[in-house]
């Protein structure tokens, strides 16, 4: 039986749509998440790397949160605050007003003005998970950070802070992902699409859905299969990695780099309203290269479509 501090689940984002003014379309939004727990998804957070979460106002940043917790009031769905400042203050306030709507899970990522040393980094940690003792933590292991952490690390840490319960990995190295169960088996580590079927082969791995979002029954199906230990329905998914990917980097191309730029091609599979468009300055996706990339996943992996 896992002794992992938190669920295996899939984790899921939800993008932010915005209006032509750059207002927050709060229906929009709200037809989302609803959309992605229809799907079968309980377990969503806003405010990572794709959810903008590097971009949104303190305003922005309350009325968003407001509204996917109200959105989220249903028995079994959790849910996770997302958190990327160079500011420490400016989390640990973050903390504090989302906690007060009724935020209990948030997502921590790394400063990334100046790397942290190991010093720095034990004090974001204190200042974070150990202020909050009744909330539960998810690291964010991401280079824009400028510091991936290590099993080992990963460790040492949720020795000191009982409420670290989790982290998101986008690796496919064998070696990482070992070390990932080996050295700190106490957290769930949720991986995504490319290094899950050697994840859930190491340990019981969460899944961190991105591009297989546009079918998320299939999506259901692949993280079953990992659980299983179906090597045959993990292998046949996996196929299709290398077309769908090609498939959304073909479409945009050298246009936009963003991780939301890519994840709200997808959310638009699925809703031919949700907007494309990121928080200035960062550049989104046109509506032509959209209709491309639509168009490329029904021609050769219509299996993937909605």
């Amino acid at each position: 039986m896992s002794t992992s501090r938190y669920r295996r689940c899939i984790l899921a984002t939800c993008c932010v749509p915005w209006s032509e003014n750059h207002d927050f379309e709060e229906v929009l939004f709200r037809k989302n998440v609803r959309h992605l727990i229809s799907g079968g998804i309980h377990d969503l957070y806003i405010f990572g790397t794709a959810g903008e979460g590097h971009a949104v106002t303190e305003s922005q940043f309350d009325v968003i949160t407001s509204a996917f917790l109200e959105e989220t009031q249903i028995e079994g769905v959790q849910t996770m605050v997302g958190l990327i400042s160079p500011s420490l203050p400016i989390v640990i306030e973050r903390i504090g007003r989302a906690r007060d709507m009724g935020a209990r899970r948030f997502q921590l990522t790394l400063p990334s003005w100046g790397v942290l040393n190991d010093a720095e980094l034990k004090t974001f940690f204190r200042e974070t998970c150990a202020r909050f003792p009744d909330c539960e933590f998810l690291h964010y292991n991401l280079m824009r950070s400028g510091r991936i952490l290590t099993g080992a690390e990963y460790g040492a840490l949720a020795g000191e802070h009982a409420n670290l319960v989790a982290t998101k990995n986008s690796t496919s190295d064998e070696g990482r992902l070992r070390s990932l169960f080996t050295d700190a088996p106490q957290l769930r580590h949720f991986i995504t699409e490319l290094g899950f079927p050697a994840a859930s082969r190491l340990g019981d791995c969460g899944f961190l859905i991105s591009f297989l979002s546009t079918n998320l029954f299939l999506a259901r199906d692949f993280f079953r299969a990992g659980c299983e230990h179906d090597s045959a329905t993990l292998a046949d998914m996996s196929a299709d990695f290398e077309g769908l990917i090609s498939a959304f980097k073909d479409a945009v191309g050298g246009t936009a780099h963003m991780d939301g730029a890519f994840d709200k091609l997808f959310c638009r599979i699925h809703d031919p309203e949700f907007p494309l468009r990121l928080l200035a300055p960062y550049e989104s996706v046109s509506l032509e290269r959209f209709e491309h990339y639509r168009d490329l996943l029904r021609a050769r992996h219509p299996r993937w479509m909605p």
